[in-house]
C-alpha cells in the first residue's frame, strides 16, 4: 500500500507491503469502536483504520462555548460566582499555542457584563510560562478586537510574581502578582495530549502559565517518572503537583475547549478546574486515543507537514507518540521537514553536550532547564527502539541526537524492514502529533 505522508508543505510517498500492514492509526470519528479488524492480509490481524476527519456535524462555536459557561461541571454558573466591583483576572494561552482566545472572549465578556462586572475591572493575562514576551500587535490578534479594546491585556508576570508556598513535591508556589492578588481567577485553554503532564488545559494556565522558571523547573524535572507521560493522569507526579499547587492560588472557572486537526471547536467544558478538565480529557480520548492490538516492529509516522514539522523541537510531539506504538527494539521512523534544524538554543546545546541519550536523561533528573527536556524525552525514545529521522538537516546534526538520518521515507523504511526481517509488523501514522496510540 502507498502512503504519501506530510512532509514540509509537499509530501513524501512510501510502499509498505500489505503483507507487514498492522494497520493506520487515524484519528477516530466520534461516537466509532477505537479497535477495528483489519484484513489486508490473508490472516487477519486487529489494526485501526479510520477516516481522518474525527468529528461529524454539530453544535456551532458560540453555542458550545455558551454551554459550558451555563452548564458547568462542578460549579455553579460563571455569573453566580462574579459579583461587581471584583477584580477579576482571565488566564488565557499564548502565541506559542492554538487557544482560540479570541473566540471566546465576546462571549466570556457578555457573561461578566450581565453579572454587573465593569471591564475596567478585568484583566486578560497571557501565560508566558518560559516563553518570550509578546508584541503588542500579538496580543490583540490572540484577544480579539473587543476584548483589546474593552479591557486590560497583559503578560503573565510583567508586574512581578509573589511567593505563596510549596508543594510537597518541593516546587515554589510563586504566581504572577495580578494573578495571585485577583478576586476572582478565570482559566481558559485548550485540551491536547502533553508529553509529561498528561494533558494540556486546566489547571496549567496557572502552573506553569503564570509561574517563575524556578517554579517550572522544578515542577518539570520529574518527566522522567514512568507514569510522566501522555495521556496519562493517575499517578502522574507532574500533573498532581500542578494540581496541588492550585490550593495556593484557586481557581474559581475553567472554560476549556477541544480542537480538531483544522483547530476548530468541537468541544468545550467549563466549571471546576479538574472535575470540568477531566470531562475535557475524556472526549479527547473519544477522539484521539487509537487503540491497537499489539506494539509493531516498525511504526513510521509523521507530524501532518508544515507548520508543525518545521523544526525537530515540534516534531518530537509525533516521536513521543509514536512510541506508545513500536515494541521494545523497534524502529521508528520520524518524517519531518525540520527545515528550520533544532529549533531551540537550550535543546541544541543539550544534544551537542551529551555523549550518550542516558547522559541526557540523568541531566533532566539533576540539572533541569527547559528547552533540554525535549533532548531528554527523545533520549527516552531512543533508550527503547532505534530512530530513523527523515528530514532535511545535515546528517552529521541527526547523529548528535543519536537517530540514524535520511532524505527520503522509502529508503529509511526499506533499511528497517532489511534490519527488523521480512515479516515484519508496520504501523503508520499520517498524524502522529494529534494520535495516541493504547495497546487494548
Amino acid at each position: 500500500m502507498r502512503f504519501d505522508l506530510g512532509y514540509g508543505a509537499g509530501a513524501q510517498p512510501v510502499e509498505v507491503p500489505d503483507i507487514n500492514l498492522m494497520g493506520v492509526l487515524y484519528p477516530n470519528e466520534i461516537g466509532e469502536n477505537p479497535v477495528a479488524t483489519s484484513t489486508v492480509n490473508a490472516n487477519p490481524v486487529t489494526t485501526s483504520h479510520f477516516a481522518a476527519s474525527p468529528v461529524a456535524a454539530g453544535p456551532g462555536p458560540e453555542q458550545l462555548i455558551r454551554h459550558a459557561l451555563s452548564d458547568p461541571i462542578g460549579t455553579p454558573p460563571l455569573r453566580q460566582i462574579v459579583s461587581p466591583g471584583e477584580k477579576i483576572v482571565v488566564v488565557t494561552s499564548d502565541v506559542t499555542r492554538p487557544m482560540p482566545t479570541h473566540a471566546v472572549m465576546p462571549i466570556l465578556l457578555d457573561e461578566l457584563y450581565r453579572a454587573g462586572v465593569k471591564p475596567c475591572d478585568i484583566t486578560l493575562v497571557f501565560a508566558l510560562g518560559n516563553h518570550r514576551p509578546q508584541t503588542n500587535e500579538e496580543r490583540r490578534k490572540l484577544a480579539g478586537e473587543q476584548a483589546y479594546r474593552e479591557i486590560r491585556c497583559i503578560d503573565g508576570c510583567s508586574e512581578g510574581a509573589v511567593h505563596l508556598g510549596v508543594t510537597s513535591r518541593g516546587t515554589p508556589v510563586d504566581i504572577c502578582r495580578i494573578v495571585s492578588g485577583a478576586d476572582r481567577r478565570i482559566c481558559l485553554g485548550n485540551i491536547e495530549y502533553h508529553y509529561f503532564a498528561g494533558y494540556s488545559g486546566g489547571v496549567k494556565a496557572i502552573m506553569p502559565g503564570v509561574s517563575t522558571r524556578e517554579a517550572i523547573q522544578a515542577n518539570h524535572k520529574m518527566m522522567t517518572h514512568p507514569k510522566a507521560c501522555t495521556g496519562m493522569l493517575d499517578g502522574n507526579p507532574v500533573r498532581a503537583d500542578l494540581e496541588e499547587a492550585i490550593s495556593y492560588c484557586p481557581i474559581d472557572f475553567i472554560l476549556n475547549v477541544v480542537l480538531d486537526e483544522h483547530k476548530n471547536i468541537v468541544h468545550a467544558v467549563g466549571g471546576h478546574h479538574i472535575d470540568a478538565h477531566r470531562e475535557g480529557c475524556r472526549f479527547l480520548d473519544r477522539m484521539y486515543r487509537v487503540g491497537i492490538g499489539k506494539t509493531a516492529d516498525i511504526v513510521i509516522v509523521s507530524q501532518g507537514g508544515a507548520p508543525k514539522d518545521l523544526n525537530l523541537y515540534q516534531t518530537q510531539k509525533a516521536l513521543d507518540n509514536a512510541k506508545h506504538a513500536v515494541r521494545d527494539g523497534g524502529i521508528i521512523i520520524l518524517v519531518g521537514s525540520c527545515h528550520e534544524g533544532m529549533g531551540e538554543s537550550t535543546f541544541e546545546r543539550w544534544v551537542n553536550e551529551a555523549d550518550s541519550p542516558r547522559a541526557l536523561i540523568e541531566r533532566a533528573e539533576t540539572r533541569f532547564e527547559l528547552g533540554g527536556h525535549k533532548a531528554a524525552a527523545i533520549a527516552l525514545v531512543r533508550e527503547r527502539a532505534s530512530i530513523y529521522l527523515v528530514s532535511e538537516m545535515p546528517d552529521k546534526d541527526v547523529r548528535r541526537i543519536f537517530m540514524s538520518p535520511y532524505s527520503n521515507v522509502q529508503d529509511a523504511f526499506d533499511d528497517a524492514l532489511n534490519e527488523m526481517g521480512g515479516d515484519a509488523s508496520v504501523l503508520v501514522m499520517p498524524f502522529g502529533g494529534s494520535t495516541l496510540p493504547t495497546v487494548k
